[in-house]
């Protein structure tokens, strides 16, 4: 029975050729031999994406379901004997450069620290209206003598030796496929191809040093709970690198009288019958102070009141409003007055 490429890439039969070479790439580093991977399995991949990615032969093994351009594969799709079909258009760099640990192709790609993250609570109050967070972190930055150099202040730089000033060296591996050469990054002097005639004393010649920094953190205003802010060059610092990320996690707490409804304030305010009757007004401890709030005479229970501008404030600067839910209190118990009075009220069909 004829093998069923796009199943064993698991990909569509519409697939593009960019979504067939992620495939491929994905399941060559699940089962490389080199990585404890089943040879037979690994040899089925690449077998299919010899296939699916040659237009040629992906339109002949669509209509008939073989390939006809190659006399190397059997009526099936496969290869007629052994393991012996073209690998001369593949690209292995990135499958290598995961199994080998080798650096950046050709020593260009730019070598970073490690990202951190961290959480900080913060009062209801302080995320309407932001603050200011001081954190002290244990992390490896850069030497604060040399600024990430490694060499003594003044210090004079000769040329790598192990790599003769390039930067690079040539390094050899092996796999099912054979020795292969790549290129990568010269360790002796990570990649400069120059070293200091005299290391930094504070750092030894590393250019990062384990240090407590203490890290001042603006929290923008209107941020929400569980939002992420994330401080380019906060995280680690590499030799020879850049610094990594540092991402702060917010956990706001609850307000015992504000919710927050996107960018508007919701509460809920008790008013006695009389008050919904009559009407009248109110000051409320509004989030950013005191406020005189008018309540309309014929006033239901769950009515709303509006007020503008006294929310959350937005990126455009703009606020929120403050919205007041209604609610009317009916008293348990009643006095003979009070009872009288309402008495004359139903007589009068209130």
């Amino acid at each position: 029975m004829p093998k069923d490429y796009y199943d064993i890439l698991g990909i569509a039969r519409n697939a593009s050729k960019d979504e067939v070479k992620k495939a491929f790439h994905k399941l060559a580093h699940k089962h490389h031999p080199d990585k404890g991977g089943s040879e037979d399995k690994f040899k089925e991949v690449n077998e299919a994406y010899q296939v699916l990615s040659d237009d040629k032969k992906r339109a002949e093994y669509d209509r008939y379901g073989r390939v006809f351009s190659d006399g190397g594969f059997s009526a099936g799709g496969g290869p007629a004997s052994g393991w012996d079909f073209d690998m001369s258009g593949f690209d292995f760099g990135d499958i290598f450069e995961d199994l080998f640990s080798f650096g950046g192709r050709g020593g260009g790609r730019v070598k970073r620290g490690r990202d951190i993250s961290i959480e900080v609570d913060l009062s209801f109050e302080e995320s309407i209206f932001g603050a200011e967070r001081k954190v002290l972190l244990t992390k490896t930055g850069f030497c604060g003598v040399c600024h990430g150099s490694g060499a003594a202040p003044g210090s004079k730089t000769k040329t790598c030796l192990t790599c003769n000033g390039a930067g690079t060296v040539k390094e050899s591996g092996r796999s099912i496929l054979g020795t292969f050469m790549r290129v990568v990054e010269c360790k002796k002097c990570r990649g400069k191809g120059k070293l200091p005639e005299e290391h930094c004393q504070d750092c030894r010649g590393a250019g990062v040093v384990s240090k407590r920094e203490e890290v001042v953190l603006n929290i923008p205003s209107g941020i929400r709970d569980a939002e992420i802010i994330k401080i380019p060059g906060g995280g680690e610092a590499m030799a020879g690198g850049i610094a990594g990320d540092l991402y702060v996690r917010v956990n706001v707490g609850k307000h015992h009288i504000f919710t927050r409804e996107g960018e508007d304030l919701l509460m809920d305010l008790a008013i006695p019958i009389s008050e919904a009757i009559l009407g009248s007004e109110r000051v409320i401890n509004a989030i950013d102070g005191n406020l005189k709030v008018k309540i309309p005479a014929g006033i239901d229970s769950g009515e709303f009141l509006r007020i503008r501008g006294r929310g959350v404030p937005s990126e455009d600067k703009k606020r929120g409003d403050l919205i007041i839910r209604v609610s009317v209190k009916t008293p348990k118990r009643l006095s003979k007055r009070a009872k009288e009075l309402i008495e004359g009220l139903k007589e009068e069909g209130i």
